[in-house]
């Protein structure tokens, strides 16, 4: 079994690669080839914090993952990411452990973040005016990242809780090609952007119905969790296309299960994101239309990543 560290997973995996390992790992999760059980979670009180554990394989694949993934929101505070974790990595037909992953939240990172570029590239419009990240943390800062693979805007409006940390956020050396502006005001935000990322922890919505333009993509990323929510619900209303990375879990928790549970809309008109990979035609066939991707993070994503990490690690 070998152990690697983040550091050596971060100089061995390729960025541009990830997004077709994941977009594959969504076509499988979608054409009923994966077994996926449900998220198991601890919550905790004091610090607040959660732990989410989620395991799988695909049925035609060699392995098999458990990933335990943390967040704990108060460590800035003390220096600390509040994100952390590993990925284990385990030989499908014996049972046996391949390898362990130290990526400390890394890897979880990287593949929700492209999931999130994989819902623009089917489901943002083609014409791209400015990309809005609502959130100023570690994923807000990859899913600009990820974005740069799958379309040419370059400009981009950020808001945060926190303007300061907005503005520390906009100067990262590693969004030097981009050209990020801060605003104080969510209106102005939605007002000028037709592709918007949410990547907080709120539990209460950040974005109204009334605030979404026609022919905006909203891909909400946040809310992986019970309690947690970004999306006001009577957006989904206002939806031509809702899109979720798991029928399951988006039924359980996420933006799209308030709206559910609302009564705003039905199970009937959610498509999987695997399924618009597979049939492009299910998504977006409009500029004008009001698109929603809604991800809670699926173990199939763990799995890809952890098997590219692996493999790149081996090589």
């Amino acid at each position: 079994m070998k152990i690697f560290s983040k550091h050596q997973i971060q100089k061995a995996l390729d960025l541009s690669k990830v997004i077709d390992c994941i977009e594959q790992g969504f076509v499988i999760y979608s054409s009923h080839k994966a077994m996926i059980p449900p998220v198991a979670t601890l919550h905790f009180d004091n610090p607040p914090g959660d732990c989410h554990i989620k395991y799988g394989y695909a049925k035609e694949g060699k392995y098999y993952v458990i990933k335990v993934a943390s967040g704990f929101h108060q460590n800035p505070l003390q220096g600390i990411s509040a994100g952390n974790g590993m990925m284990l990595l385990f030989d499908k037909a014996t049972g046996m452990p391949i390898s362990i992953l130290l990526d400390e939240g890394y890897l979880t990172d990287l593949r929700t973040a492209a999931a999130g570029a994989i819902s623009a590239k089917y489901l943002a419009p083609k014409n791209l005016s400015c990309i809005g990240i609502v959130g100023t943390g570690t994923q807000a800062h990859f899913q600009i990242r990820f974005l740069s693979f799958v379309t040419d805007c370059r400009n981009v409006m950020i808001w945060g809780r926190d303007p300061s940390k907005a503005e520390i956020f906009s100067k990262h050396p590693d969004l030097r090609d981009f050209k990020i502006h801060v605003v104080k005001d969510l209106n102005q935000l939605t007002a000028e952007c037709n592709l918007i990322v949410t990547t907080t922890s709120s539990s209460s919505p950040l974005l109204s119905a009334h605030q979404i333009r026609t022919g905006t993509h909203i891909t909400a990323v946040g809310a992986d969790d019970i309690g947690k929510h970004e999306l006001d619900p009577k957006i989904f209303l206002k939806a031509d296309r809702i899109v979720v990375d798991s029928f399951n879990q988006c039924s359980l928790f996420g933006d799209t299960a308030h709206a559910l549970k609302s009564g705003h809309i039905q199970k009937c008109q959610l498509l999987e994101l695997g399924q618009i990979i597979i049939d492009p035609t299910l998504g977006r066939t409009s500029e004008h239309q009001i698109t929603i991707a809604d991800l809670t993070g699926v173990a199939i994503q763990d799995l890809q990543i952890a098997i590219a990490a692996y493999e790149s690690l081996s090589a």
